[in-house]
């Protein structure tokens, strides 16, 4: 067999196998843009569940708790209690970080509640993937329990729970032209 003719049938090979992978990719997306792909199920506890440790959780005085659950070796952790810190004095709501194993050295002298050793709160808190955060209202009520994957998540979601409204060094985003 000659170099062209083998390189010819190495060339249809190619070109079926090619053919049969595109196939594949158009039958996924088809089936994604009519919905028939299961969605994955929801994470974390429904809203008006009762929030489990509550009562060794919650702040001395009736104020909404922010549970933030990070990982150690997480570089978004780290990033969102950066932030976490940079928002404790601005926020109404009362902020516990929580990790599953022990606390990792560059949190440990923060100026915030953290707790290590806290997998069985993990695990019933249903936070499979880190960071997550829950919102636990003072009654001891789940308000919203979801994945928080940036700094900006993190702001928002403690603007809409926590920021005491007219606060003249803390511009709500709309004030800020929604910038943030």
């Amino acid at each position: 067999m000659s170099f062209q003719t083998s390189a010819l049938i190495l060339s249809w090979i190619a070109i079926l196998l090619l053919a049969l992978v595109v196939s594949g990719l158009v039958r996924q997306v088809h089936a994604l843009s009519n919905g028939a792909v299961n969605r994955p199920a929801s994470v974390g506890l429904r809203p008006g569940s009762p929030a489990p440790g509550f009562r060794d959780l919650a702040p001395p005085s009736p104020a909404t708790l922010v549970l933030l659950f990070l990982d150690g070796g997480c570089a978004t952790c780290d990033q969102l209690l950066d932030e976490a810190t940079e928002q404790d004095p601005r926020t109404d709501a009362v902020l516990r970080v929580l990790y599953r194993q022990a606390v990792p050295p560059q949190a440990a002298d923060l100026p915030m509640t953290i707790l290590g050793e806290q997998a069985d709160l993990f695990d019933r808190y249903d936070a499979i993937a880190t960071p997550f955060a829950a919102v636990i209202d003072p009654a001891g009520r789940v308000r919203r329990s979801e994945p928080v994957g940036s700094r900006v998540a993190l702001r928002q979601l403690l603007d809409q729970v926590g920021n005491p409204s007219g606060s003249a060094d803390q511009p709500t985003p709309s004030q800020r032209g929604g910038a943030l």
